[in-house]
């Protein structure tokens, strides 16, 4: 039994790996090299500068938001020490992708350190990224109105309006109905997770503002949160390859700068990749959290 879930989950491990490579491949099969790298190297280094802090803004902002669904559950930690275990979880998501998730391994040393059931802490997880892709479809829904996009069928623009006015209602009723324990919280989590997702964009604003060629900034903007919704699939390793694989479609469909479009995705590739880093110098053990613990209680 054990045998098999390990080959399970090495298969996992290296359809997702072919599916990063098969996508990275044919995006740049489909480009211009010469013109993408002077792009990438023409690229506003003071902008990229504001973009990673913003992202970053963004990140601790979404811890914060974790730590709310974290003391319902009576687990008690610092606002530093929940930031650094956040970031380890990034850089396990991103550069481990074959071993334990980073999600994973935070519910492991929670469920050590604070004897929390694993019910609810997987609850906890899930409920956040829910949180937070309920926001993301708001933003995505409201620019994709105003955008390019909207022009390729007239359905699109009454889909995503009624979406934007739905998705609310819609993930409170799912709070109410599966994660109750946690319908206190609904309210700052909720504000928290729009202010996640305001930061990523301004992150997103900032990096189109670094290239030199840049169309209308609306449907850079629309297709950069569509890209992150595909990229949650776990498809990928870190939504590599998918993303931009979402510009290059989506930029051809409305006859933009492909170049351009796959360039401000991988410069966002980078700032994320850079602050995932981060999590490598933090790491977090389960001695340190039974000091942590300790600290708190």
């Amino acid at each position: 039994m054990k045998n098999r879930q390990k080959l399970k989950k090495h298969l996992k491990t290296a359809l997702k790996v072919l599916v990063t490579i098969g996508a990275i491949y044919y995006v740049l099969s489909s480009l211009d090299l010469d013109e993408l790298l002077v792009t990438l190297k023409s690229a506003d280094i003071f902008w990229l500068i504001l973009a990673f802090a913003a992202f970053n803004i963004s990140k601790i902002i979404s811890s914060v938001r974790l730590n709310y669904y974290f003391k319902i559950l009576s687990i008690k930690m610092s606002e530093f020490e929940n930031l650094r275990l956040y970031y380890m979880g990034m850089f396990y998501n991103l550069f481990l992708p074959g071993g334990i998730s980073g999600d994973g391994y935070k519910v492991y040393l929670l469920h050590k350190r604070f004897d929390s059931p694993y019910k609810g802490l997987l609850q906890a997880t899930l409920l956040d990224r829910i949180s937070g892709l309920s926001a993301l479809l708001f933003f995505a829904g409201i620019l994709f109105v105003f955008s390019s996009f909207s022009a390729l069928s007239p359905l699109l623009q009454p889909v995503a309006i009624i979406g934007v006015i739905l998705v609310l209602p819609v993930t409170y009723y799912m709070t109410k109905v599966m994660f109750e324990r946690f319908l206190p919280v609904f309210g700052p989590t909720t504000l928290y997770a729009f202010g996640v997702q305001a930061m990523q964009l301004v992150a997103a604003l900032c990096i189109v503002l670094s290239l030199t060629s840049t169309p209308d900034m609306v449907d850079y903007l629309t297709l950069f949160l569509i890209s992150s919704v595909i990229a949650v699939l776990p498809i990928s390793i870190g939504g590599i390859g998918v993303r931009e694989l979402t510009f290059l479609y989506g930029f051809e469909l409305i006859g933009g700068d492909v170049n351009s479009a796959v360039s401000f995705s991988m410069l966002f590739f980078i700032i994320t990749a850079v602050s995932s880093m981060i999590g490598a110098a933090v790491k977090v053990d389960a001695s340190e959290m039974d000091d942590a613990k300790r600290n708190v209680v």
